[in-house]
């Protein structure tokens, strides 16, 4: 494997230039790295906390739906990822298979009720940079500035 690696990147570099082929190995590999962290980081702070989810939820069924999300990815990105997205199967038992969480989400009633946080919905969660008590939930600063309005004092 490592000599066929090595024989099309040197094949390729002889063809393209060692400069185009590192531009184009370090793009690829930038935005796949890119995508991975987020498939698998981004979803964790807004599952735990944009869906208003309790910080310590012991291992009890309903605290482990709460606590975890079903991240609703397109099927291409759902079979790259690993069924990362049902989430909330893994947190009730993690000794499921991952080629096996789809099926048991589609199974079982119960797992219907988690909210699914789609594709946009995690794009759009990374303007998220706030707490807020009342709401108990990650807010962006547009919260921010709507409260500072409604606060001020108007003449």
């Amino acid at each position: 494997m490592n000599l066929s690696l090595l024989g099309m990147a040197v094949a390729l570099s002889a063809l393209f230039g060692f400069k185009a082929y590192l531009v184009i190995q370090l793009t690829v590999v930038g935005v796949a790295a890119t995508a991975g962290v987020w498939s698998v980081l981004r979803p964790a702070p807004v599952r735990r906390r944009l869906l208003g989810a309790p910080r310590s939820l012991g291992l009890h069924p309903r605290a482990a739906l709460k606590g975890s999300s079903f991240y609703k990815l397109p099927a291409l990105l759902q079979w790259f990822s690993g069924n990362i997205g049902f989430h909330h199967i893994h947190h009730l038992s993690p000794r499921i298979p991952n080629y096996n969480l789809a099926r048991c989400h589609r199974a079982d009633p119960l797992f219907q009720s988690v909210r699914p946080i789609t594709l946009f919905g995690s794009l759009k969660s990374a303007t998220y940079r706030l707490w807020d008590e009342q709401r108990g939930r990650l807010v962006g600063y547009r919260r921010l500035r709507e409260l500072r309005r409604s606060s001020t004092p108007r003449s």
